[in-house]
């Protein structure tokens, strides 16, 4: 059965449109609104040609999960109400249908912002939330937590004082994990949050650090180390250096093995199973990590100041990962800096032209442009509009035709290729 997904801030013009369009599809007989049409309206015997705008809006309601087109108006204008923080309309729709109080969620049955409290916390909306707490809403806990993922700390407060007791649940940890909030970790931590239970089982989620889609070195480097303080002990490995940010300790390693700049590294040493890391499509990272230099890690986390380092250590940085027993490997971390993590979100938040600081830096310091690998890429299932499941595969690829044939474009950087094609790359 077909669906779509509502974006977090839906435009209510923009759902206009597509019912109109919708509309006109089923009347011109193409054949995916005829199966939108049969799945979706109540109605089998209707025919195409006596389809009503009112059906073509009925329809694509329920292909966005809503029970009808009223309801999904409804979602639209609380949704944009609470971004933007206008309170007299609130109370209007919440007025006009008490149920959206109590309804799981606010845009769609698959978002985690929630219903309407708990999608007015991620916003940090905290009138608003007090005057759904008013009205009578009750989903305070998951307010709760969405607020302290978001670091929005006063509406976390306000929500404790609501609850009228202390809020320390075992996962008061993980919201901000995932965001990279310091704000949010330590408030967590503040309020009773654990990272080891009485028997010393890490409950901390490091695996949620160092596997999240976002990147914040700085912010991802002070959580680690705000769980140390708490009793979280880390593997004395160089690819955990390196997540944590720690030069200091990368020497150390490099002085006990002097081979350490050549060295590759399996997913399971880039992520430790001891720190609650599962397998490689856990890791939201472009470019494939497992198998790589601690100098492709650098690219994909965005630790400039490591890769610097590396390279005046004298690390190659034409370095290629491993090649496995079916031919897969041997790129350079120039590979990385055409499809990675940083560039989806860049992409994503259309933050418009971008420098890409890691291709100008490898390739002032001696980067080829032209080395041939072969990579095979699955996305993160998180990626839900990217991800298709399927195991993609690239033979004998440079970085630059890496870049122009990947399936997911939203993940590679233009700017990067334009680098790499003016230092004299070819596809």
């Amino acid at each position: 059965m077909s669906i779509r997904r509502l974006p977090v801030r839906p435009n209510l013009d923009q759902l206009k449109n597509q019912a109109k369009e919708l509309l006109a599809a089923i009347h011109a007989g193409e054949p995916d609104a005829i199966a939108e049409l049969r799945q979706h309206h109540p109605n089998p015997a209707l025919e195409p040609p006596n389809v009503k705008l009112a059906d073509a809006q009925l329809v694509l309601a329920r292909v966005y999960q809503a029970s009808s087109w009223m309801r999904l108006v409804q979602a639209v204008k609380l949704a944009d109400a609470i971004w933007s923080d206008d309170l007299i309309a609130v109370l209007d729709l919440v007025a006009q249908n008490r149920n959206l109080l109590f309804e799981e969620t606010v845009i769609r049955s698959d978002s985690n912002w929630g219903p309407p409290m708990t999608y007015a916390a991620n916003l940090g909306r905290d009138r608003i939330i007090q005057a759904l707490h008013d009205a009578g809403a009750t989903d305070h806990r998951s307010a709760w937590g969405r607020a302290v993922l978001q670091g929005k700390i006063e509406s976390a407060k306000l929500l404790v004082t609501m609850l009228g007791h202390p809020v320390m649940p075992g996962d008061g940890l993980g919201g901000p994990a995932y965001t990279l909030s310091v704000e949010g970790t330590l408030y967590a931590l503040g309020v009773g949050a654990r990272v080891n239970d009485d028997d010393g089982k890490l409950l901390a989620p490091v695996d949620v650090v160092l596997e999240t889609d976002g990147r914040n070195p700085a912010a991802k480097h002070k959580i680690l180390d705000l769980y140390e303080q708490q009793g979280v002990v880390y593997p004395d490995t160089p690819t955990m250096a390196l997540h944590r940010g720690r030069i200091d300790l990368l020497a150390e390693h490099l002085r006990r093995d002097p081979n350490l700049l050549s060295r590759t590294f399996s997913h399971r040493e880039i992520y430790p199973s001891e720190m609650g890391c599962l397998d490689p499509i856990n890791a939201t990272v472009g470019t494939p990590l497992g198998g790589t230099t601690l100098l492709h890690m650098c690219v994909d986390y965005d630790e400039v100041e490591i890769a610097l380092w590396l390279l005046d250590q004298g690390m190659d940085v034409n370095a290629r990962s491993a090649v496995g027993a079916s031919g897969f490997g041997g790129y350079t971390a120039l590979f990385s800096t055409v499809v990675s993590q940083p560039n989806f979100w860049m992409n994503y938040n259309k933050r418009g032209p971008f420098a890409a600081p890691f291709t100008s830096l490898l390739l002032e310091r001696g980067a080829d442009p032209n080395m041939r690998a072969s990579i095979w890429k699955e996305l993160h299932p998180g990626h839900a509009k990217h991800a298709d499941g399927m195991r993609h595969e690239y033979r004998n690829v440079t970085a630059l035709s890496w870049g122009r044939r990947f399936h997911a474009p939203i993940f590679v950087s233009e700017p990067a290729l334009r680098l790499i094609e003016a230092a004299g790359g070819v596809g």
